[in-house]
C-alpha cells in the first residue's frame, strides 16, 4: 500500500506553539456549511473562536484541513492537536469533541459516507473485497496530501463544472485512503462493545423519539442503573443521555435533509421544543437546524456565529 514518505504523526502531548492572525481571521467566529447533492455529501468552512463542539458521533467520516490557528479535540482518551497545514481523519462512529486551542482556528472540514469512499476507492491497491477503509491515526502531517484536500475543497465550493469538482474529489480522497489508511473487515464501529451495552445502543437508536429514563434503560439490559452509566461510559465514551442526544442530532440531520422544519423535526425526535434541538445541534455540528436546513451549493458565509 503506498504512503507518504512525508507524513508524520503530530504529537498529541505537545500544545500548538502560535494562535489564529485576528488580522486575517477577525474576531468572530464564522461558518459555513453547503450540500453537495449529486454525491451526498456535506462540507463545512468555519472560523471558531469560541464555539466548543460536545462530545459527538458522525454516520460518516470526518476528514479535513486546519488553515490557521489550532484544534484541540479528544477522541477515544487521547488529547490531540490539529495545528495549520496538518490533515484530521475520524471514522463512522468514534466519539469526538473539538474547541479552539491558542485563540481559534480555522478549518475546512468533509463528511464523505462509507459508501461514497467504497466507491471512490474500488479497484484500489490494497482493497478487499467486502473490507473498508479506517483511519488509525486522527491526527496526520502531509503536505502534499494537504495541498490536494485543500483544492479540492475550494473548487466544491467554487467550481460549477461537475466534471471538474469529480476529478479533484475522487483524486483527494483516493491519496488521503492510500496513505493514511487501513483495510478492516467490515466490522461494526463499536462492534466490540460487550452485550449488555450493544443491547442498550440498540434500544437507544429504535426509541429516540420516546422519554427515556435510566430504570428503564437499565432493565432492557437486565442491569442496575449504576451499572448501565458505568458500563455505557466506559464502552463508548458517552453516558446514556450524551448518546440518546447524539442519535437524536443524527437523525434530526435526517429529517432537515428531507424538507421538515425545524419545529417538527424537534417534536419527531424527543426535543423538547425547537430551543432544545438548536442547542443540542449546534453544540454537535457547529451551525443551527435552520443553516443545516437552508444550506445549499455555493452561498456565502453566513452571519457571524456568536456565543
Amino acid at each position: 500500500m503506498e504512503r507518504a514518505s512525508t507524513a508524520v504523526m503530530i504529537p498529541t502531548t505537545v500544545p500548538p506553539e502560535k494562535g489564529i492572525d485576528e488580522s486575517c481571521f477577525g474576531k468572530s467566529d464564522r461558518v459555513r456549511f453547503w450540500r453537495e447533492a449529486r454525491r451526498d455529501l456535506e462540507f463545512l468552512t468555519a472560523t471558531f473562536r469560541r464555539h466548543r463542539y460536545r462530545p459527538h458521533t458522525h454516520d460518516t467520516y470526518v476528514i479535513g484541513v486546519v488553515e490557521a490557528g489550532c484544534l484541540s479535540f479528544v477522541l477515544g482518551r487521547t488529547r490531540h492537536y490539529l495545528p495549520a497545514g496538518s490533515l484530521c481523519f475520524v471514522n463512522p462512529g468514534e466519539v469526538h469533541d473539538g474547541e479552539p486551542a491558542n485563540g481559534g482556528f480555522s478549518y475546512r472540514m468533509s463528511y464523505p459516507s462509507l459508501g461514497l469512499i467504497e466507491r471512490l476507492t474500488e479497484g484500489m491497491p490494497g482493497a478487499r473485497a467486502g473490507a473498508t477503509p479506517s483511519f488509525p491515526r486522527p491526527v496526520v502531517s502531509d503536505p502534499e496530501g494537504y495541498r490536494r484536500f485543500h483544492r479540492a475543497h475550494e473548487a466544491l465550493e467554487r467550481e460549477p463544472d461537475p466534471l471538474a469538482v469529480d476529478e479533484e474529489m475522487t483524486a483527494a480522497f483516493g491519496l488521503l485512503v492510500r496513505r493514511h489508511s487501513t483495510w478492516r473487515g467490515g466490522e461494526e464501529a463499536g462492534g466490540r462493545a460487550p452485550r449488555t451495552v450493544a443491547v442498550m445502543r440498540d434500544f437507544l437508536e429504535a426509541h429516540y423519539a420516546e422519554s427515556i429514563d435510566l430504570e428503564r434503560l437499565a432493565g432492557v439490559a437486565g442491569v442496575t442503573p449504576y451499572q448501565a452509566i458505568r458500563l455505557f461510559r466506559r464502552t463508548l465514551g458517552l453516558t446514556p443521555h450524551a448518546y440518546l442526544s447524539d442519535v437524536r442530532v443524527r437523525r434530526a440531520e435526517t429529517m432537515l435533509r428531507s424538507g421538515l422544519p425545524p419545529a417538527d423535526v424537534a417534536l419527531a425526535c424527543g426535543f423538547c421544543d425547537q430551543r432544545h434541538l438548536t442547542r443540542t445541534f449546534k453544540a454537535r455540528r457547529g451551525v443551527t437546524p435552520a443553516s443545516f436546513a437552508g444550506c445549499g451549493p455555493r452561498t456565502g458565509w453566513g452571519n457571524p456565529v456568536r456565543r
